[in-house]
């Protein structure tokens, strides 16, 4: 059965920059050897996280790259914008504003610290429950 896993951010330093929840969450995926994809909601977005990735802690190196080459499936963090089709990968970090309803073994959705802007995950916590999905919810 797939796993839908929501991290609601609480903690100061993610709430000021949650893509660095997404940075902590490849971090653990890869320290685990999980192929991951990274959906993000724009080109910019994918650019930014790209750039965090290399930089946002000094001791750690996760192998990434933006989707759109031959090294795509040896690449074991997958930062995929929109415009580029996503492989499927077991593990699925979404930043988009629809649920990931193709296969993979689990997905991880990244939950606004604002309140008023969590209305969207709790219809996508609908969506994924309609879908037999497994739900955790984690706070971060």
């Amino acid at each position: 059965m797939p796993r839908a896993d929501f991290y609601l951010i609480a903690k100061p330093r993610f709430a000021g920059q949650p893509l660095l929840l997404v940075c902590e969450l490849a971090k653990r995926a890869y320290a685990t050897n999980q192929f991951t994809l990274v959906l993000a909601r724009d080109a910019a977005q994918a650019e930014e996280l790209d750039d965090l990735l290399w930089s946002f802690e000094p001791d750690a190196y996760i192998p990434h790259q933006i989707a759109g080459d031959e090294e795509d499936e040896l690449t074991p963090v997958l930062i995929v914008p929109p415009e580029i089709e996503a492989p499927a990968r077991p593990l699925v970090i979404n930043l988009r504003d629809a649920a990931w309803t193709a296969a993979c073994e689990r997905v991880l959705e990244v939950v606004p610290a604002d309140p008023a802007a969590r209305g969207p995950l709790r219809e996508r916590w609908r969506q994924y429950q309609a879908l037999g999905y497994d739900l955790n919810k984690h706070d971060m």
